[in-house]
């Protein structure tokens, strides 16, 4: 009897040539060889699953505590941006206010900025180029120390005198605090997602072929389990025939002699014309 295991591509009339017994034989034969190729595909499977599942568990954890980072970054950032924002308009408030009253002045005078921006420079100049020991180098440190202590005290001598503009200065520099701190959270997440992304790329990946290992070892485990049901039935075929056996082998062979007959074929029988399309010739309407 031939076996077909891998034919060739058959024409129709050498596809209707083939006997039921050949076919069955085939069928026998396929499910044969999976009943004993099959662990072997399994177990290979179960292998490459088992090295691939912790290298996707790794990768998915590490990028959950990424999107973690960002999501705690943005939340940081919109905080910021929002109470800035609030200060915003009370900076503007006390800007207008400030100007109507004729009481919109600097607070440091151009002279005594330049003074002490001087003096903050010949000191740090001294500690970068000479030749200090430490004595006299804790010496220039004390002095810059009091310099930026009276320029402090002078700013609050002026606040107190003119509590308006104490005011819009105290409010502007807490806005641009939160303004630098949003920014600085904002940089931090596009470095953050920029430097993640190869990372994500290779989750993508690595969740793919896990998926798909996973998707091939279930259908390998199914038909091992359907093999010896499989196996019994084709032998059984060709041991008693491809007609109504009873017991769930119903007659195999009722289409092939019904259209031997001159009778529809089941894909014909089923096939339903399309909807308002004329009905075809020889048929009653």
């Amino acid at each position: 009897m031939q076996v077909l295991l891998c034919p060739e591509p058959m024409d129709p009339e050498a596809l209707l040539a083939v006997t039921p017994e050949e076919l069955a034989q085939a069928l026998l034969l396929r499910r044969q060889v999976l009943k004993e190729e099959l662990p072997n595909v399994i177990r290979t499977l179960e292998a490459e699953e088992e090295s691939l599942e912790p290298r996707v568990q790794r990768i998915v954890t590490s990028h959950r505590s990424t999107n973690d980072k960002v999501s705690e970054l943005k939340k940081k950032r919109n905080s910021a941006q929002k109470e800035a924002g609030a200060i915003l308009g009370v900076v503007k408030g006390a800007r207008d206010s400030l100007a109507v009253s004729g009481k919109m002045v600097n607070l440091d005078p151009h002279w005594k900025k330049e003074k002490l921006l001087d003096e903050l420079e010949q000191i740090e100049d001294s500690i970068q180029t000479s030749a200090l020991d430490h004595r006299a180098e804790k010496k220039l440190l004390d002095r810059r120390k009091k310099l930026l202590e009276e320029n402090d005290r002078w700013l609050k001598s002026r606040r107190e005198s003119n509590p308006e503009m104490a005011t819009f200065i105290d409010s502007r520099s807490k806005m641009n605090t939160l303004y630098r701190k949003a920014d600085n959270a904002h940089r931090r997440m596009i470095e953050i997602v920029e430097k993640a992304q190869p990372m994500y790329e290779k989750k993508v990946v690595l969740t793919a072929e896990l998926r798909e290992i996973r998707r091939q070892l279930d259908r390998a485990k199914e038909l091992l389990a359907q093999s010896d049901h499989a196996i019994a039935h084709w032998e059984r075929r060709l041991k008693d025939g491809f007609g109504e056996l009873g017991g769930g082998f119903p007659d195999l062979m009722a289409a092939n002699i019904r259209v031997s007959k001159g009778g529809r074929s089941s894909f014909a029988r089923n096939s339903k014309p399309k909807r308002g399309g004329a009905a075809p010739r020889g048929e009653e309407e």
